[in-house]
């Protein structure tokens, strides 16, 4: 099973507020088979003590230290929101990218997204993706493996 696939990917999401956008990125993860829905409940507890928000435009968003047992499988998850969520402190998040990561692979993925999106001309190509196989193609051509 792929780390990303089309079926965890959101195009133009409009959600309400952050934590909606959590919600959004972690039901992707679980109808994927990746975690169960107890996890999403983990990204939200995590959020709330400690904000998720990279910086240009991206959040990233994962369960607590103890939701390890609640991850089935690695899978990343992706929501690109045009006209972006505030994610607090007058930041907001363009694209928010779910993360269940099994065993160790947490920190790998966690550097490889976080080297995606720090290019500029990345992120303008997952803002103007218009179709979830263009979004597979931008990370797998960025992701290590």
């Amino acid at each position: 099973m792929s780390i990303l696939s089309i079926n965890k990917i959101k195009l133009n999401a409009q959600p309400k507020d952050k934590f909606e956008a959590i919600r959004m990125a972690g039901q992707l993860l679980v109808d994927a088979g990746h975690a169960s829905a107890a996890y999403i409940d983990k990204m939200l507890e995590r959020e709330q003590t400690l904000s998720t928000y990279m910086g240009n435009g991206l959040a990233i968003p994962h369960g607590t230290q103890d939701s390890k047992s609640l991850i089935i499988s690695t899978g990343l998850s992706i929501v690109q929101i045009p006209q972006g969520v505030d994610f607090g402190e007058g930041e907001k998040a363009n694209l928010v990218i779910g993360i269940a990561a099994a065993g160790n692979d947490h920190l790998d993925i966690l550097t490889n997204v976080a080297m995606i999106c720090s290019e500029d001309e990345n992120v303008e190509l997952i803002m103007k993706a218009s179709t979830p196989e263009e979004m597979v193609r931008i990370f797998e051509s960025g992701m290590e493996s």
